[in-house]
């Protein structure tokens, strides 16, 4: 929208311009964004809230000028201090989130530290926070899991090795059957070639015993 109101200012016009240049002021912000945030409420240009400021309103008002001067310089005093107090934030949090490619870095300098950088830079750092916790909430997860796989893998060993030693008790009992039948085998074997080979006596004339040779026809 084109601004083109060129008619003359009143008492509230002058007043709603003090009012947000020394806003302004007290925020660390410029005269300039005072001079546009103006222009667009009352539909003029920012050269000319610029020129009115300058020219009738500024004169009015330099003690309160510089009281808003030192309300800022309170402002970043008391947010420097609360930084300080606050080492996590001041240094760990900084450099952190100094590598974070969606975060920029805040300045710490006083002559550039705002209000504005200090929200900003909280609301970004709140965000990343999130991102942060969603980690933490999956890697806890993958733990849990990795325990439960961890105690499932224990039960089998432990159950495979219960198994290895009863298949060991039972080849040793197989090994023992063997050796016992192999033996009894061999004992009737033994017993049948003994039977064979016996020999057949009978009694002489004499009484004495003769033994009588095999005559296998």
């Amino acid at each position: 929208m084109t601004k083109i109101r060129q008619d003359a200012w009143s008492h509230e016009d002058d007043l709603l311009l003090a009012e947000t240049v020394l806003r302004h002021i007290r925020d660390g912000s410029t005269q300039l964004n005072a001079f546009d945030e103006v222009g667009d409420i009352l539909n003029r240009t920012s050269a000319a809230c610029g020129f009115r400021w300058n020219a009738e309103v500024r004169s009015k008002y330099v003690d309160a000028i510089e009281l808003a001067k030192r309300q800022r310089k309170e402002k970043k005093r008391q947010m420097a201090v609360q930084l300080k107090k606050r080492p996590v934030l001041h240094e760990e949090i900084i450099q952190d989130v100094s590598n974070h490619p969606h975060i920029q870095p805040l300045q710490l300098e006083e002559n550039q530290l705002t209000m504005h950088e200090v929200i900003q830079f909280l609301q970004q750092y709140a965000s990343r926070q999130i991102d942060t916790n969603s980690l933490q909430t999956k890697l806890a997860s993958l733990e849990e899991e990795n325990k439960r796989l961890k105690d499932t893998l224990l039960s089998t060993e432990q159950m495979l090795e219960k198994t290895n030693k009863k298949l060991k008790i039972v080849e040793e009992d197989y090994q023992t059957f063997i050796q016992i039948m192999d033996r009894a085998r061999k004992l009737t074997v033994l017993e049948d070639d003994v039977d064979m080979q016996s020999p057949t006596f009978k009694m002489d004339k004499n009484g004495n015993l003769q033994q009588i040779s095999d005559q296998t026809n």
